[in-house]
């Protein structure tokens, strides 16, 4: 782990970003999936911080956005337009016309009515606009309920039988190109099988829409590769050899098709931590609370999720003691950890909290009117091993 030599005197609580690691983590990803007709879109909404964004940028991969300003803030940060997709399920108008005006690679379309606005503005603009129907396959991820996106009780994406039927009848839309199909899933999910699952479902219904004479250039299989949060140090970078051997191995893609993933948690997980101080030790007759400056307004995940992230105490080596870690927020779901083991915890020691590169600082708040954390950078400062 790597932590900035002055952590014990910056202002906490602060993000640190490892940029090596990061840099690391996407040649490993580009190394992994170097075939021909595969393309890697940075997820977005994983972490939007900007100097994360010029770094990944520097790569010359794609991204994925799921909002107007994720879509003005790429472009902003040198993303091609070329190479950006646009998700979501609840796109408004000004939005649809800033991707259609971006010439974006493709906006990903979830329902009917929202394909016929997009032709509908699209037509105003004197356009024809290259889109991608999302498919819910009706696949559970296995993961937490909040984070899974591909069952039919989920509000992404279309039906298998209504992608067909749109499919078969898309001469409708006069100002759309249909240029392929669109699946994501869930999130963190960390057992192949079931994006073996996922590809034996885009097969059967590339079959039937091949059977049909119907065929994509583009193919967009989502992303949702989990990390490991329990042993960051002995898994820094996730397998992406096993993940992309998965499609090589398990996804048929007719006709040259290009195929295109959308990797977030995977990319920039594990590069960054969350640094804060104790305030203040207190014991009851069941519980030893360590009371730490950062809150859930700085990493919502534990309150939000019931999230794990592993908290180390970096300033001292005394005997190993179990604490609850809360912050100064008044909600009781203001709590990283229950029972966390670490050394003899006291005010003024520096604990670390782990593996909060995604869905940490994109998701923080000024609830209570906290201040924001402020981030930090390996590559802008000077750094020391710990362990």
């Amino acid at each position: 782990m790597r932590l900035p030599a002055n952590y014990n005197t910056l202002e906490t609580p602060y993000y640190f970003y490892d940029i090596e690691l990061l840099n690391s983590t996407i040649e490993a990803a580009l190394k992994a999936c170097s075939y021909n007709n595969f393309r890697i879109h940075y997820a977005m909404k994983a972490n939007a911080n900007s100097e994360i964004l010029k770094t990944i940028n520097r790569h010359n991969i794609g991204i994925d956005c799921v909002s107007g300003n994720e879509l003005k803030k790429a472009l902003k940060c040198g993303f091609n337009s070329s190479d950006i997709v646009f998700a979501g399920v609840g796109k408004n108008d000004n939005e649809i016309r800033l991707a259609i005006n971006s010439n974006i690679h493709a906006i990903n379309v979830e329902s009917e009515e929202e394909l016929e606005v997009i032709n509908t503005i699209s037509g105003e603009l004197n356009k024809v606009t290259d889109i991608a129907l999302r498919v819910n396959p009706d696949i559970d991820a296995g993961t937490h309920k909040h984070i899974t996106t591909g069952t039919n009780h989920n509000k992404f994406g279309i039906s298998i039988p209504d992608i067909h039927r749109i499919a078969e009848c898309s001469y409708r839309f006069k100002n759309v190109k249909i240029i392929g199909l669109h699946f994501h899933i869930g999130s963190q999910i960390d057992g192949m099988d079931t994006f073996v699952a996922m590809c034996n479902t885009i097969n059967n219904v590339q079959s039937n829409l091949l059977n049909k004479g119907i065929v994509f250039k583009h193919l967009n299989v989502g992303g949702g590769l989990g990390i490991d949060y329990n042993n960051p140090d002995r898994n820094p970078i996730v397998d992406f050899n096993n993940y992309f051997d998965v499609f090589r191995k398990y996804l048929n893609y007719p006709h040259k098709q290009t195929v295109h993933f959308e990797l977030g948690r995977s990319i920039t997980g594990q590069c960054g931590s969350l640094i804060t101080k104790v305030l203040y030790t207190k014991s009851t007759s069941r519980k030893r609370f360590a009371i730490v400056d950062a809150g859930m307004t700085d990493l919502i995940r534990p309150a939000l999720y019931n999230a794990y992230h592993k908290i180390e105490n970096i300033t001292s080596t005394a005997i190993k003691l179990r604490y609850d870690v809360v912050g100064p927020i008044c909600e009781s779901s203001d709590c990283f950890g229950k029972n966390a083991l670490m050394p003899e915890t006291k005010r003024g020691d520096i604990l670390c909290i782990r593996s909060v590169g995604a869905y940490g600082q994109v998701m923080s708040s000024q609830y209570n009117l906290r201040e924001p954390a402020r981030a930090y950078y390996s590559d802008m400062i000077e750094t020391i091993n710990h362990r």
